[in-house]
């Protein structure tokens, strides 16, 4: 393998590395009051009241979501493997990805049959499929 391209696969890996250790430092953001009340689901909302505690960032609340938290902007992107993540919704998407570098995730709406033209085209370029198994292929009654 070529120095160039193992130091860019060691850099992806590192950066990657890096959001998950920030990842793992940022604090659970959850809508207020949400562990006081049921009726309240603790994904985030801002707080917009006038006299409320968190909007205000009293001590003893949770955090806010803020942009220093925000992961390392060489990560974004990247599948947890390293490689850039392309969403593919036919065949024709795979032509411009490098097979050492990207990575193909089909489309939640794609059907089984042109699925399985994806995958047959994904093994033919080399390109490496995140989600292969989907919808079952069925077999024709004919």
């Amino acid at each position: 393998m070529p120095k160039a391209k193992q130091s860019e696969e060691n850099r992806l890996k590192e950066l990657v590395a890096k959001r998950k250790q920030v990842s793992e430092n940022r604090p659970a953001f959850v809508r207020q009051e949400s562990w006081r009340y049921v009726r309240i689901h603790p994904e985030w909302r801002k707080p917009k009241g006038v006299d409320s505690k968190m909007r205000r960032q009293d001590k003893g609340w949770p955090a806010l979501v803020r942009v220093g938290y925000r992961g390392p902007a060489g990560a974004r992107g990247l599948h947890p493997s390293g490689h850039y993540e392309v969403l593919v919704h036919r065949p024709s998407d795979l032509v411009g990805l490098v097979p050492g570098r990207d990575v193909a995730r089909i489309g939640g709406t794609v059907g089984a049959r042109k699925r399985d033209a994806i995958l047959s085209r994904a093994t033919e370029l080399g390109i490496r499929v995140v989600n292969p198994t989907g919808l079952r292929i069925v077999e024709s009654k004919e």
